[in-house]
């Protein structure tokens, strides 16, 4: 038995694949959903997603929002904003993390702008370094 994923931001689908595990960081902490799951409807937080495919691929997102949804061993991620990790331009996401870090020296108030701008450079920067993992299916 698996699960039948699919992950879509408004750019289009990022994802359709067939696995054995998907983890996501949900409002209410991160969560596995394998074979066999309860219903679950969940808001995502920004952070990654790890699918583990049936064939022993393992495919890493950065999600910035959004909602997850499982029913009947089927995943539907409905991002507001995604990428796969094979896509994430490193130097920019750098550059975006430190300007987000000296806005967040120069700026009055509740500096929340700033915050949320680091937290999506510091997470498009994680996936990207996940995704360079070398995984080997098992035989």
């Amino acid at each position: 038995m698996s699960l039948q994923v699919e992950l879509v931001s408004p750019e289009g689908v990022l994802l359709i694949a067939t696995a054995d595990m998907v983890l996501a960081r949900t409002t209410d902490g991160d969560i596995a959903f394998q074979p066999g799951h309860v219903s679950f409807v969940g808001n995502l937080c920004p952070g990654m997603v790890k699918v583990n495919a049936s064939d022993g691929a393992v495919h890493y997102l950065a999600v910035h929002g959004g909602f997850v949804e499982i029913a009947s061993d089927r995943i539907a991620i409905l991002s507001d904003t995604a990428e796969l990790a094979s896509e994430i331009d490193t130097s920019r996401a750098s550059a975006a993390l430190e300007r987000a870090k000296a806005v967040s020296k120069e700026e009055t108030g509740d500096g929340k702008a700033a915050v949320a701008a680091m937290r999506r450079a510091e997470v498009r920067l994680a996936v990207a370094s996940a995704g360079t993992e070398t995984h080997v299916p098992s035989s």
